[in-house]
């Protein structure tokens, strides 16, 4: 634990094989960034699985919104971690929380016990947890392998403080992962204020233009603040720089 790494977060293909070029140690494979990412397809994860020889943990997140799951919701998950563990995937990511705003270690066990031998990390619903020093010690417990966390803050330099307190706390007992708004300017001062050595970060660069020359005024298909017609992805160079920087630091 605690080895300097990058993880790629990805939610198409095209993302992961540029992740991947760009250096990357593992993928968090997803859906759907743009609403915080959810479940991805087996297909999609057999796509990447096939072409990029890196290891792939897989978000099980079964909707946007909080982390307070029903029963069907929680047999879904279920159902995608035996199937993703079938097909060979490295970890599960997931988190489950109770109404009070606790880690919901009841919810978390059935899923892991569904894990088996699989890595877990505890993503980012510990950033909406009540207690964050007693969430991590909830997720020691229960054997997860990582946090992945923006120090309850609206981005990981804003959580600084939070990080560095978590990242002592833990004590080499799980990895402090620091995600969202990690960028090639500032994984240094995340390392040397917080002592962080694994980083999460999607490494995406300027938007691409759709191929599309129609293009149909007023209507949306999804977030009417997002354009239909501009394509987020990972930049094989933009994730090479943050790569190279991780690499370089002292464990």
């Amino acid at each position: 634990m605690n080895q300097p790494l990058i993880e790629a977060c990805v939610d198409s293909y095209a993302s992961a094989a540029a992740a991947v070029i760009g250096g990357a140690d593992r993928l968090e494979l997803c859906a759907n960034l743009a609403i915080g990412g959810t479940t991805p397809s087996p297909a999609l994860f057999k796509q990447v699985q096939r072409d990029c020889e890196i290891k792939i943990n897989v978000l099980i997140r079964p909707r946007f919104g909080d982390f307070l799951y029903s029963e069907p919701e929680m047999e879904e998950m279920c159902t995608e971690i035996r199937a993703f563990q079938a097909l060979g995937a490295n970890g599960v990511v997931i988190g489950c929380l109770t109404p009070e705003g606790g880690l919901d270690e009841e919810k978390m066990r059935r899923l892991m016990d569904c894990a088996g031998e699989m890595e877990v990390t505890l993503h980012r619903a510990f950033d909406m947890a009540r207690d964050p020093l007693e969430t991590l010690e909830d997720a020691v417990s229960l054997g997860c392998r990582t946090i992945l966390t923006s120090g309850q803050a609206s981005c990981a330099p804003a959580g600084l403080e939070l990080l560095r307190t978590l990242r002592a706390r833990a004590a080499g007992r799980i990895d402090i992962m620091a995600g969202c708004g990690v960028k090639k300017e500032n994984i240094r001062l995340l390392h040397d204020g917080a002592g962080i050595t694994t980083f999460h970060t999607s490494g995406r660069g300027a938007p691409i233009d759709s191929g599309m020359v129609y293009r149909k005024a007023g209507v949306s298909m999804g977030l009417p603040s997002l354009s239909e017609y501009e394509i987020w992805q990972t930049d094989p160079e933009e994730f090479r720089l943050c790569a190279e920087i991780v690499h370089g630091l002292e464990k």
